[in-house]
């Protein structure tokens, strides 16, 4: 009996919070971005925004350059990684910031009651050229780091971030 008055208790409780998926949300300072990822867009990290360059064979520096050891970095490739991570960080950061701004301006018009369609989509498009942009800043530095480092290093990269399980990182890999 105490099984099924448990039983009846999980799944009346997982179906409310099935229904309200969002509880807690209506305390965050901006409802559409959580404190973790306004903490990475300030901090200029990659949110995953470059997971196509990652996951096809298109290194990011910052990861290269955790790995530089195991990877068998040369100081003249460490130096290039290097500045090329603060090259991203100098554009992404001042984009985080712009969309952070964007969204707390989109977030504010809906708080307010004054959104109108117009408002609305000129605030949905400035933030999606942010997001563009702030995409293209991560791409834009994976290429250019993959272009630093010779096929065994990318091949080794592969196997310590876990991805040697596809064909797809094989089939994109420039020889040297």
């Amino acid at each position: 009996m105490k099984f099924i008055a448990a039983t009846v208790i999980f799944l009346v409780s997982a179906s409310l919070w099935a229904q309200t998926p969002y509880a807690g949300m209506q305390l965050r300072q901006i409802k559409a971005l959580s404190d973790q990822e306004i903490a990475d867009l300030r901090a200029g990290r990659g949110m995953g925004l470059a997971l196509a360059a990652e996951i096809n064979g298109y290194p990011g520096p910052s990861h290269v350059l955790e790995l530089g050891d195991r990877l068998g970095l040369t100081s003249e490739q460490r130096g290039k990684v290097q500045e090329m991570f603060a090259a991203m960080k100098s554009e992404a950061i001042p984009l985080g910031t712009r969309l952070i701004n964007k969204e707390a301006e989109l977030d504010q018009q809906f708080a307010s009651g004054s959104v109108t369609p117009e408002s609305l989509r000129a605030a949905t498009a400035a933030i999606s050229v942010i997001q563009g942009e702030l995409r293209d800043a991560h791409l834009k530095y994976h290429l250019l780091t993959r272009a630093v480092l010779e096929k065994a290093q990318l091949d080794k990269y592969a196997a310590l971030r876990g991805y040697t399980g596809g064909a797809s990182m094989h089939r994109h890999q420039h020889e040297k």
